[in-house]
């Protein structure tokens, strides 16, 4: 039997009792159609005039300052959904959103190009994406659509431009990986309804910011890395892409957690990562795939969002670690080992 393709997948959900399930279906086929034109400036590299230039210093929306890449990723996926049933479109290059439709139903958070960092040295970047119900009238107020829990998102998903353009897609009951296939121009199922084991031996954070970070993320890792020999009684691996929908990519196939914890660091207190157009859509994906995704002790989708560039800590995976991530956060509050130079409690800052 035929594998089935991203049009099945979602005409089976258009035809669903679904709230908005038509609309979101449009959305997606546009966003789909985004990503392959993203996919192929992507993949002309440094022949391509949008590869690998900056906007000259100046730091977009979302704090990073922007490459050419990145711009030119959010310009066309603006574009794509401009056909579809959007009433907002918001991402990490814009400070404010954008009314593209205020009549229809759905609002759509944005990272265009995740792990932009990596766009000159040929590693997998991304474009993550949140889709919403509308609140109120888009034009009154724009904002008030995004300040919404994860928990009302209708779907979430990512794409990863690599060695396939894949997406990971969850409608809200399963997790689903499709591929895009070249020669027949469309996505094809490749992993269906994903399960994320729910323990692992590898893990994925960058140990150079160790010197920053707060008691519990340092006795943890060190505890890891004691491997055997230590208190997890097992040997571990450790991976770091920098790409945060690589190593999400990496988890929904074989497991695994992923930690970006706030630190000392000037601007870092809170985390990175943003919540509206980040944390949520990858941690309804793990969700639905019987992960878990927390701010270090508390589920991320729970979250109410204060601003659309609001910065959160995030751990997200192999369920089991991340409920030890947490365990290690409560016990060294409890323990106070928390010197008074780093303020606030917990294991990760907030």
């Amino acid at each position: 039997m035929a594998a089935r393709t991203l049009g099945e997948h979602l005409s089976a959900h258009g035809a669903s009792d679904a709230p908005e399930a038509e609309t979101v279906v449009s959305a997606i086929t546009a966003l789909a159609r985004g990503a392959v034109a993203i996919r192929d400036a992507v993949t002309t590299g440094a022949l391509g005039s949008a590869f690998s230039g900056t906007t000259g210093g100046t730091a977009g929306a979302g704090g990073d300052v922007p490459k050419d890449l990145d711009l030119h990723a959010d310009a066309l996926m603006l574009e794509a959904l401009r056909t579809a049933p959007v009433a907002l479109y918001a991402s990490e290059e814009l400070e404010h959103p954008i009314v593209v439709n205020r009549s229809a139903p759905l609002a759509i958070a944005c990272d265009p190009l995740d792990g932009s960092s990596n766009i000159d040295t040929n590693v997998s970047i991304g474009t993550i994406f949140s889709i919403l119900p509308t609140i109120g009238r888009p034009e009154d107020d724009a904002l008030a659509s995004y300040l919404q829990p994860g928990t009302n998102q209708l779907a979430a998903g990512f794409f990863v431009y690599g060695p396939q353009l894949a997406l990971a897609l969850t409608l809200g009951q399963s997790t689903d990986i499709f591929v895009y296939s070249p020669r027949i121009g469309v996505f094809v199922s490749a992993y269906g309804n994903i399960a994320v084991p729910s323990t692992t031996q590898e893990f994925a954070i960058n140990a150079a910011n160790y010197r920053h970070w707060d008691d519990g993320v340092r006795h943890y890792y060190d505890d890891c890395l004691a491997g055997s020999t230590g208190p997890h009684g097992r040997d571990f691996n450790m991976r770091w892409v920098a790409s945060m929908v690589a190593d999400a990519y990496r988890i929904l196939i074989r497991g695994g957690l992923y930690m970006y914890p706030g630190d000392a660091r000037k601007g870092y207190s809170s985390g990175r990562l943003r919540l509206v157009y980040e944390a949520n859509p990858i941690a309804m994906l793990m969700e639905n795939a019987g992960g878990s995704a927390t701010d270090g002790t508390s589920p991320i989708l729970e979250r109410r969002p204060a601003s659309l560039h609001e910065k959160v800590p995030l751990v997200f995976g192999s369920r089991a670690e991340v409920q030890e991530v947490a365990r290690y956060a409560a016990e060294h509050d409890s323990m106070g080992l928390r010197s008074p130079l780093f303020g606030t409690r917990g294991l990760f800052r907030n």
